[in-house]
């Protein structure tokens, strides 16, 4: 008896959910795509970021091995970062400084930023490396 009352109801009600969800898929995938690209580009955004950051590090790792050798000075080690800077390219606008060193340590500072995906917005990446300046020592 009970199937009997709400059968003739359930055909209205189910044109009218049928009509009143059409089109709702297209809405879904577009709200969707827009989550899934928002995540795509945030993991080129990361990954670009750790380049950079990584490629700063090598570079300031490397002014330093070139700047503390014996009768080295510390721009020889900021030249020698600069160019593996230039090679790279992934960090711009890249400052490299010696700040910090002096005549029994050296200090090599990597400043700049990240190339963005998104204008107007940016990532710095701040990078050093440091070590002791080789030199002879006498026999005692």
């Amino acid at each position: 008896m009970k199937d009997q009352v709400s059968t003739p109801w359930r055909r209205p009600l189910a044109r009218l959910r049928d009509e009143s969800d059409r089109g709702s898929g297209s809405v879904e995938l577009a709200v969707l795509a827009v989550v899934v690209l928002f995540l795509v580009f945030a993991a080129i955004q990361t990954g670009m970021y750790f380049h950079a950051r990584s490629v700063a590090r090598s570079a300031a790792t490397q002014g330093v091995e070139a700047g503390r050798q014996l009768g080295a000075a510390p721009a020889d080690g900021i030249a020698q970062a600069q160019e593996l800077l230039a090679k790279y390219r992934s960090v711009r606008g890249a400052n490299v400084s010696a700040d910090g060193s002096g005549p029994e340590q050296i200090r090599i500072t990597v400043r700049g930023t990240v190339a963005t995906l998104v204008p107007g917005f940016e990532l710095d990446v701040v990078q050093s490396a440091e070590a002791p300046v080789e030199r002879w020592a006498e026999a005692q």
